[in-house]
């Protein structure tokens, strides 16, 4: 039997991926550029790696899965922030529903339509969809819609870094003086890597974006399976 068979094989590839994103997240914090994201280069040396020993991305993932069900238990606590802010979104729920809902469906119709133009197939067009919602609920949703779940993660990785590199750059250009803007931009846009990127801009952008994220991931799990075959029925 190959060492790749063997059950250290899980160890071996969780510890890999572990130990290259702590060092990742240090030289982010350091650099603070979006190019060094640890979501984009922990993955691109995880790739690199791989690619070195021949383990392909099925042996990887399986290998690795436990950590990716930890992103369920990450999502439900940022639950802390947004209960200690309760009294600002009780008195601005009505427009946080309302983006909430336009973003949602900008979101949507912006994806199928680009992938309609550049002639990507349905199963993209599809995975593609829940891009701007936190990895746990867009990959429960792709699943749901008939899209690729594990391609829905890398468009949902993508989103959230370039997302979070503009929203710092949009809320430096737009005149957004409002903390409710401001971390509305940044949960709406990048999910969870605008909600860390919003933390260090204040405490009330970061309870925002983190209450904007959790809404719009079960917005999305409730209504994309409608959206989906409304627009793959209208599209084909």
């Amino acid at each position: 039997m190959k060492w790749t068979e063997l059950p250290i094989t899980a160890f071996v590839w969780s510890s890999a991926t572990i130990l290259i994103y702590f060092p990742n997240r240090q030289l982010h914090r350091r650099v603070g550029k979006w190019w060094t994201s640890p979501l984009m280069l922990t993955p691109i040396l995880l790739v690199g790696l791989a690619a070195e020993l021949h383990i392909s991305y099925a042996k990887y993932i399986r290998a690795t899965h436990w950590l990716v069900s930890l992103l369920g238990a990450v999502t439900v606590a940022f639950a802390i922030p947004i209960y200690e802010q309760r009294k600002m979104i009780s008195a601005n729920w009505k427009i946080l529903t309302i983006g909430l809902l336009v973003g949602s469906v900008a979101s949507v119709v912006s994806s199928w339509t680009l992938a309609t133009v550049f002639g990507l197939n349905d199963s993209v067009r599809l995975s593609l969809l829940p891009r701007s919602i936190s990895t746990p609920f867009a990959m429960s949703v792709s699943s749901s819609i008939g899209g690729m779940p594990d391609l829905t993660a890398v468009f949902v990785v993508l989103t959230g870094v370039f997302g979070a590199a503009l929203g710092e750059a949009i809320i430096y250009c737009l005149p957004l003086r409002s903390a409710l803007a401001r971390g509305a931009l940044f949960g709406m846009g990048a999910h969870g890597a605008g909600v860390a990127k919003a933390h260090p801009v204040g405490q009330e952008e970061g309870a925002t974006a983190g209450l904007v994220m959790v809404f719009v991931g079960l917005t999305n799990v409730l209504v994309a399976p409608f959206a989906g075959g409304l627009l793959k029925h209208f599209g084909s």
